[in-house]
């Protein structure tokens, strides 16, 4: 993927991300670890919190493989080579 892929992958994931953390007032981050850490078994008892977590999980997995493919290709190359300028006049 190029750069400008992974930055439109990102921000669709970052949408899909950002409607779990409304809906239980936690960024994914913490959610992950927290997940990641045994933390959150207890709600393995209920269907819609288990799917949504799964759910959950994997869209920030993906958005963290999007997350080090963007900073691995922006190392080999400089910004100006990649900033997509499109002048307005």
């Amino acid at each position: 993927m190029t750069l400008y892929e992974l930055v439109i992958e990102m921000k669709l994931l970052e949408r899909r991300l950002m409607l779990y953390e409304e809906k239980y007032g936690i960024l994914s981050e913490d959610f992950y670890a927290a997940l990641m850490a045994g933390q959150l078994a207890q709600y393995d008892a209920y269907d819609e919190t288990r799917a949504d977590f799964s759910r959950w999980k994997g869209i920030y997995e993906t958005w963290l493989r999007r997350k080090e493919a963007y900073e691995a290709q922006l190392k080999q190359r400089a910004v100006t080579e990649v900033l997509r300028f499109q002048p307005a006049y």
